[in-house]
Formats: C-alpha cells, sequence, structure tokens
C-alpha cells in the first residue's frame, strides 16, 4: 500500500506520514525511511519517490539527489504514479508548499 492511501487523520501508529508542518528536511528524513524501510514504514519506491518530491519542492536539495536516484530503478508508471501522488498530497492541502 503507497502512502498516500493511507487518510491522513488515520492513527498515526498506522504509518508515519507527511504532515502541514514537515519542513523539506524532515520529508527528506520521512522518504529516506520509505525507501529503506525502517522507522515503521514499509520499504516502498512510489512512496519514496512521491515523499522525496514533496520536500524537493520544500527545498531539499538531498531529496532532488535521492529523486533522481530513485527514479533510475523504477519504471515510467511507478514514477508516474508517485507525481501523481503527491499533487493529490498538495491539493488535499496535506502538504504546505508555501514557506
Amino acid at each position: 500500500m503507497i502512502a498516500q492511501e493511507m487518510a491522513p487523520e488515520m492513527s498515526e501508529a498506522a504509518l508515519p506520514l507527511p504532515t502541514p508542518d514537515m519542513t523539506g528536511d524532515d520529508l527528506f528524513r520521512l522518504g529516506m525511511m520509505y525507501s529503506s524501510g525502517s522507522g515503521g514504514c514499509p520499504m516502498d519506491r512510489v512512496s519514496a519517490h512521491m515523499i522525496f518530491n514533496l520536500a524537493a519542492m520544500k527545498g531539499s536539495i538531498e531529496a532532488r539527489v535521492y529523486r533522481r536516484e530513485m527514479s533510475e530503478e523504477m519504471d515510467r508508471e511507478e514514477i508516474s504514479e508517485a507525481q501523481r501522488a503527491a499533487r493529490r498530497w498538495i491539493d488535499a492541502g496535506v502538504v504546505s508548499l508555501a514557506a
């Protein structure tokens, strides 16, 4: 299950998810958790790419590097899915791109 399928109001015990107050660095760390399957997160390339994308939009240089590296391991459909998921998080207001 990719992270965006989890309802934001679900119990925090379910999965660590992006929140409106997260910085680019916070999101980068969360993406690392999904990319490695650590910190209570399943290993999930689509969710990791999505979160790295959000982190990059909030200014994380490291997230840009990791997003590019993950893209090399993913097929086109997975990347598209991750990009659509990031847009849903932004559109829902769960992740704010305002400084």
